[in-house]
């Protein structure tokens, strides 16, 4: 055997890219779809709108009642549940927005070969699930416990290691009133590619943490090494330093594409005259947003702010502008009410993750016919 293009002995094979997409780029970018941009005027993401990452195959569940969750590890009192025995406790709702921590990584030069996220991997739901501390409480975490591991059915390689998708958090955060376990999407049942029958939601973080298809909790006493915690998802921006953990998310604000589209390239026609934008901000651990800017040809005004949605889910913002003939540039950012503000350039992390710089729309603007 050839091992050495071999994709799953030889994962190295991968590298930063400046040029045109790979094959395997463009082929997961056809598995793991983004929001369109046009929704971000609602304030829910419809389910079907909604971004998808999947790291492996979706699992097969012909029969969700005989779906078990696990939880085990350093507990006083081990037990196992059912989804179905899960919607009887009480159950909590949540308006969250989830973000991939990859989200822009196709704007960074050179960027990671992986997902090619421009700006859609982003969307905001109504998750409906039980919280999870109660369950924690009623295993009874031992004193040693240094994580909380979340375990999802789904398997395959990364990086050359075999592993089931895990994912783990402190026992405080852990034990955090907001994290739920979650059945519902929408007021609906989860669909399969949203984690059905359960999933893990995370609130305030990168949508890595919110563990799909979740069927095991274990509490260990160590920091937890799999592939998803240690190999990836860490903030690097060379190649031997041991670098900091993704994890909440940074500020960040979206337009809606103004006018019209072309087909093909996605260019935007703006009829000259008014022009009303609006769009989305949003930032982590549930730090509200302060302010929203809009900049056209690189002059900033203050758009106007829609009332908070909730503590996790993004803010509406919107304004008026005057679009003149010719070739203009828009832009938007955010400033949360910790002070962070989006950067007017793109940091660059070797991953690709985090990527929060003010979104930049071009438009061409005509004079009415």
């Amino acid at each position: 055997m050839d091992t050495h293009h071999h994709p799953i002995l030889n994962p190295e094979r991968r590298t930063h890219q400046t040029g045109g997409f790979a094959g395997e780029e463009v082929r997961l970018a056809h598995r793991n779809h983004g929001m369109h941009l046009e929704a971000l005027r609602y304030d829910v993401t419809p389910a079907g709108m909604h971004y998808l990452l999947i790291h492996f195959d979706v699992p097969f569940v012909p029969d969700v009642a005989s779906w078990v969750l696990r939880v085990s590890g350093l507990v006083e009192r081990p037990f196992t549940i059912s989804p179905g025995e899960l919607s009887a406790l009480p159950q909590v709702t949540q308006r969250v927005t989830l973000e991939c921590a990859g989200n822009g990584r196709a704007t960074i030069q050179p960027r990671w070969q992986s997902q090619p996220w421009h700006h859609e991997a982003v969307g905001t739901a109504d998750w409906t699930g039980t919280p999870l501390k109660p369950l924690l409480q009623r295993a009874g975490l031992k004193p040693s416990v240094k994580d909380v591991v979340f375990y999802g059915a789904d398997r395959g390689f990364d990086g050359g290691v075999e592993h089931d998708y895990g994912r783990a958090l402190a026992p405080e955060l852990a034990m955090r009133d907001d994290v739920l376990l979650v059945t519902a999407m929408n007021g609906q049942p989860l669909l399969p590619q949203h984690g059905a029958p359960l999933r893990l939601i995370v609130p305030g973080w990168y949508g890595m943490a919110s563990v799909k298809w979740l069927n095991r909790i274990e509490a260990i006493d160590h920091a937890y090494q799999g592939y998803q915690q240690t190999g990836t998802y860490i903030y690097r921006t060379t190649a031997g330093e041991p670098g900091v953990p993704v994890t909440t998310l940074r500020v960040k604000s979206l337009m809606v594409p103004p006018g019209i589209p072309d087909w093909y390239s996605r260019a935007r026609l703006v009829h000259a005259g008014p022009l009303d934008l609006c769009g989305r901000a949003w930032s982590g651990d549930g730090v509200g947003i302060a302010r929203v800017e809009v900049a056209l040809d690189g002059v900033w005004r203050d758009a106007e702010l829609d009332p908070p949605q909730g503590k996790y889910a993004w803010r509406g913002w919107r304004c008026r502008l005057m679009a003149e003939p010719g070739e203009r540039v828009l832009m938007c950012r955010a400033t949360d009410s910790s002070g962070d503000v989006q950067p007017l350039e793109q940091r660059f992390d070797r991953g690709g993750f985090g990527s929060n710089q003010v979104h930049r729309v071009a438009m061409t603007v005509r004079a009415k016919p």
